[in-house]
C-alpha cells in the first residue's frame, strides 16, 4: 500500500474499489467458496484487530466481484471500505509483485477507475 501511495493514488475510494475488484478477480476466479472462506480467515488472523473485521461481509464482497452483486446490498460503506483495504492489502502482499508487475497493476487500476469516474 505504501508503494501505491508513492505513485499518487491518495485515498480515492473509486481507485481502491477498482484495485480491489481487479485483485479479487485475479485471485479468486474459478476458486471455491471454501477457498474464499479460508482466505478471509487467514486475512483476519494477520491483523492485530482482525477479529473485528466482519468475515461474512468480507466473503460477500469477494463473491460480489465474482458475480453475486446482491451480497453487498446490506454492507455499510465504512465496513465495505475497511474490508476492501484489508483484503486488498493481503492480496497484494501475497502476490509479492515486482516493480514492473506493480506498475502494470497500477496502470490497469487507473484505466479501470477512469472508466467509472
Amino acid at each position: 500500500m505504501e508503494r501505491l501511495d508513492q505513485v499518487g493514488w491518495g485515498e480515492g475510494a473509486q481507485i481502491i474499489s477498482a484495485a480491489f475488484a481487479i485483485a479479487v478477480d485475479r485471485r479468486f476466479r474459478d476458486k471455491s467458496l471454501q477457498d474464499i472462506a479460508e482466505f478471509v480467515a487467514n486475512t483476519r488472523a494477520r491483523y492485530q484487530d482482525g477479529s473485528e473485521l466482519p468475515a461474512l461481509a468480507m466473503e460477500g464482497m469477494i463473491r460480489a466481484v465474482l458475480g453475486e452483486a446482491h451480497l453487498v446490498d446490506d454492507i455499510a460503506p465504512d465496513t465495505a471500505f475497511s474490508a476492501q483495504i484489508a483484503i486488498l492489502g493481503t492480496l497484494l502482499h501475497d502476490e509479492n509483485l515486482t516493480d514492473t508487475q506493480l506498475d502494470q497493476f497500477i496502470q490497469q487500476v487507473e484505466k479501470t477507475a477512469a472508466e467509472y469516474m
